[in-house]
């Protein structure tokens, strides 16, 4: 699991959503959530309010780098690159032949956040 601080929690959910990830838990269950957890097979992605880090925890997340990237492996680069930029995801690398037998493409999340999509050719 790893955990994503976003301005735009539910944004992110929504994204993450489109990629077929689906919501396992939410605080507060009722309200603007301030954390919520999306998982896809046995990948869990939390997704965490800025605001709500820096007054439940005392943490101040800086959101101006992009030290993470999340690899998705699918069983066709080509049609979700096409996917998601048509839906407004911004384009890193167009779909290409990587190594000897992977084709990878990379795109971004809502906050910028670089997403590898990969799969064995």
């Amino acid at each position: 699991m790893i955990n994503i601080y976003s301005h735009e929690l539910m944004r992110l959910v929504r994204f993450y959503e489109s990629l077929g990830f689906r919501e396992k838990f939410r605080t507060p269950k009722q309200g603007t959530p301030v954390h919520v957890e999306v998982s896809l097979d046995r990948f869990t992605i939390g997704i965490a309010s800025v605001d709500a880090a820096i007054a439940d925890h005392g943490l101040t997340p800086s959101l101006g780098g992009r030290p993470i990237e999340i690899v998705l492996w699918t069983d066709d680069t080509d049609r979700n690159y096409a996917r998601l930029t048509a839906d407004g995801a911004p384009s890193l690398s167009p779909p290409h032949d990587f190594l000897a037998n992977l084709r990878a493409a990379w795109v971004a999340d809502p906050d910028g956040n670089p997403i590898q999509l990969v799969q064995h050719r």
